[in-house]
């Protein structure tokens, strides 16, 4: 069987990457950031990548597509900011809904940070469930951690999953992966190394962990460099210099703490090594920071795929079954 998804807020095709390894095909790719859209007609000419404003696209002329996805902006829930929620003009969960209603999926995967679990949400949480069962879905939130399926990086993302009821019963959640994620040295050791670097070697026995939480994707933030001062010192830990983010692997002389490269980034977030980053560095860098990690899109996704095959499969049994009886009754 063949499964069509619409993803909304699509960015740099973090989420969609992973739905397109767990063989969904994608439709219709909404994003309104024009660096974004590129990034995505770059790397997948053949994708409806559709440049929009989410408050003003419909999903009618998609109706019937098997799956909605969408990673609306997480500023709103974010403990980095103020966590205004319902009352902040960024919240697109409302578009999101009003867009699964028009487009009628089997079912539907939103995700946003870790603070939207915090207590303060709960209602607006109970709310959107709500919405999904008077579509006549069934639905439950879920914290994942990235690193727990292969993703070489501390990310914890929310995700939630609704499905039509003839299909929620075959839904399981996604178990993490047996074998444990790269570190960033074992991980960044060939990019770190492709100028002829002299400390490479030296440099990846230091970055023996895991990165930290990937930030600095907000346009609010002034240019491309790895967070907060806290995170700067997780990453001083790692043998990584998080002023700034380098145009280039460190050269054979390079002395003292490396920078990453948007590339570096970009596979410490799961992207493909082939993905290209369309604009100039800080925007390809937001583009970085703010992707839902393929690893993760995959594993729900494919998850989500195998409820619908096996509902379907059954569907179609109750339907022939149903023909037979009728044709034996005529």
């Amino acid at each position: 069987m063949s499964y069509t998804s619409v993803e909304l807020c699509a960015g740099a095709g973090g989420a969609a990457v992973g739905l397109e390894q767990a063989h969904f095909k994608h439709v219709a790719l909404v994003e309104i950031d024009k660096h974004a859209c590129q990034t995505l007609r770059l790397n997948r000419p053949k994708w409806n990548v559709i440049q929009a404003d989410l408050q003003l696209f419909s999903g009618k002329p998609f109706k019937g597509a098997a799956l909605v996805s969408a990673g609306v902006p997480c500023p709103p829930f974010s403990k980095a900011g103020k966590q205004l929620g319902k009352e902040d003009e960024r919240d697109l969960f409302p578009a999101a809904l009003r867009i699964v209603s028009e487009v009628k999926p089997k079912a539907v995967m939103l995700e946003n940070v870790r603070g939207l679990l915090d207590p303060i949400f709960k209602d607006y949480r109970d709310d959107i469930q709500a919405q999904l069962s008077k579509m006549g879905y069934i639905s439950e939130w879920k914290l994942f951690n990235a690193s727990d399926f292969g993703t070489s990086q501390l990310r914890p993302r929310v995700v939630l999953v609704a499905l039509k009821k003839d299909y929620w019963n075959f839904f399981e959640w996604p178990k993490p992966n047996k074998k444990t994620a790269p570190t960033v040295g074992e991980l960044l050791f060939s990019e770190m190394s492709k100028n002829g670097w002299l400390g490479a070697t030296a440099w990846k026995k230091i970055a023996n962990d895991i990165a930290p939480t990937i930030v600095g994707g907000s346009k609010k933030h002034g240019g491309p460099d790895l967070g907060p001062t806290r995170s700067k010192r997780a990453w001083e830990k790692l043998g990584v210099d998080g002023m700034g983010i380098a145009n280039e692997p460190p050269a054979k002389d390079h002395v003292g703490l490396p920078r990453l490269t948007v590339k570096m980034a970009a596979l410490l977030q799961g992207f493909p090594k082939d993905w290209q980053f369309f604009g100039a560095k800080t925007p390809a860098y937001r583009q970085v920071g703010n992707a839902f990690p393929p690893h993760v899109a995959r594993a729900v996704g494919e998850s989500i795929m195998t409820a619908l095959e096996i509902g379907d499969s059954l569907l179609m049994e109750k339907t022939k079954t149903s023909t037979k009886q009728l044709e034996f009754t005529v």
